[in-house]
């Protein structure tokens, strides 16, 4: 005997049991198959604007679980190797938009970022998702926000910088830090759950790029202590070992400080995080500070930009303890 189930369900023999009272209950049995079409059905296809370590790692995560994706780089060959996964890979980010009900900008800085989303803005979507999850500062995302609701007020804008560098990012383990509008964002938060590994809600769009700066101040301010501290134990005899093994087990054994003292060792810093972006960071909240005084991240911004210009850049932050070494 069959009975007909929900629109869309294959027709399959209903297993009848005894429920309570004695009376018979009927419980269908959704085949695997027919659920994946379903759930597939349901998933937003989601558009990705910058390809760069993060974008790249946001994609892929997207595909691997079954999304639709479309991408889009200014250099087209960061995105290649995506496109034997199933990304659509895009001559413009205008054509990267068009059709897409989630929209990720992960670019550079917020010029880059306000001048795409300006060049892509009439492509996008009627009440489509524009989720900006680069850390751009506070002037550049208040002026996104209003320049997007002046230009399209359908769409809605989730302010999203994430807590997390390129590894994590690649295993689904970044913190999305978001704001905005939640009730209508179910699109946005099926797209957040498959790239990283949580999302915190904080208010109105535009706290999270806010509070973004905030946890980056405190990464960089570890960063700088760390190296610092390390070659203080160096002159001391000790090695970065020691250090450990005395840190290890109690409050001030971070996993982050571990993960650096370990580049620091090895003398590999390959970057997660490229320490002229982390540079950017530093100015972009000392810019939105405003009369707020920052001394120790003033100090780091003068030291870094100086390791900056002595080659450093490119490598990860935890090349400042190579800088001061040398």
């Amino acid at each position: 005997m069959t009975e007909p189930g929900p629109p869309g369900e294959k027709r399959v023999p209903a297993h009848r049991r005894p429920g309570r009272g004695g009376k018979i209950l009927s419980v269908w049995h959704i085949s695997q198959k027919a659920y994946e079409g379903v759930r597939m059905s349901q998933q937003p296809v989601v558009a990705v604007l910058g390809l760069g370590a993060m974008g790249h790692a946001f994609a892929a995560n997207l595909l691997k679980k079954g999304f639709t994706v479309r991408g889009w780089n200014r250099t087209r060959a960061k995105g290649e190797d995506l496109c034997r996964a199933g990304l659509t890979l895009a001559d413009s980010a205008a054509g990267a938009v068009e059709g897409a009900d989630v929209v990720i900008a992960m670019l550079a800085d917020g010029d880059t970022t306000r001048q795409t989303l300006q060049a892509a803005s009439d492509a996008l979507k009627q009440g489509a998702t524009l989720a900006q999850m680069g850390t751009i500062g506070v002037d550049a995302t208040d002026a996104l926000i209003a320049e997007l609701q002046q230009r399209r007020p359908d769409v809605l804008y989730i302010d999203a910088p994430v807590s997390g560098t390129k590894a994590p990012a690649e295993n689904a383990q970044i913190l999305v830090l978001a704001s905005g509008d939640r009730d209508r964002a179910q699109a946005a938060e099926q797209v957040f759950a498959a790239i990283g590994k949580g999302t915190q809600w904080l208010g109105e769009a535009g706290a999270s790029s806010r509070m973004k700066l905030v946890v980056n101040s405190w990464l960089i301010g570890l960063m700088q202590s760390l190296a610092e501290s390390t070659r203080l134990a160096e002159a001391f005899g000790f090695s970065t070992a020691d250090l450990w093994q005395v840190l290890d087990g109690g409050p001030l054994a971070v996993p982050y400080a571990k993960m650096k003292l370990d580049m620091i060792a090895g003398g590999d810093f390959t970057p997660q995080m490229h320490l002229l972006w982390a540079l950017k960071d530093a100015k972009l909240a000392l810019d939105a500070a405003g009369d707020t005084r920052l001394p120790a991240l003033e100090n780091i911004a003068e030291v870094w930009q100086q390791a900056v210009d002595a080659g450093y850049g490119e490598q990860d932050l935890a090349a400042v303890y190579a800088y001061l070494k040398r």
